[in-house]
């Protein structure tokens, strides 16, 4: 059996395809065999008052994707052009490498895929908007 396994902690949501699943009172595990399934964890999930950086816009037009909230088509060309801006910034090897990945996830439909390469580079645009406003 392949596909994504979700590990939940007790009482915490995810949504999938647009319904909103919440564990019991146990640690679980979820195995999603449907390709293509919309995940999205909800203790991940970036709110709109945090869209507050280039990396967390990109992030969140994605998540929008995933919750059914966004046009899949048109998110994918914000989201190609998001990734775009970003590599104009983060140039640095592994940054380049996870802009990489999130293109050709994005190309193949698999949003969740991006997400995940997106969010990898939080904690790098974090460190990179903390030294800029100690300079």
């Amino acid at each position: 059996m392949s596909g994504l396994v979700l590990k939940l902690g007790p009482r915490e949501r995810v949504l999938i395809n647009g319904a909103v699943i919440e564990n019991g009172d146990r640690r679980s595990r979820l195995s999603i065999v449907t390709p293509n399934a919309n995940i999205l964890r909800l203790r991940d999930a970036i709110h709109p008052e945090e869209v507050n950086t280039p990396v967390r816009r990109v992030c969140y037009i994605a998540q929008l994707v995933l919750s059914g909230d966004a046009d899949k088509d048109e998110a994918r060309m914000q989201l190609l052009r998001g990734v775009e801006q970003l590599s104009q910034v983060l140039n640095d090897h592994d940054s380049r490498s996870l802009l990489e990945t999130a293109t050709d996830a994005i190309m193949g439909d698999q949003i969740y895929q991006a997400l995940k390469a997106l969010r990898a580079l939080l904690p790098r645009e974090e460190r990179l908007l903390a030294a800029a406003q100690q300079a």
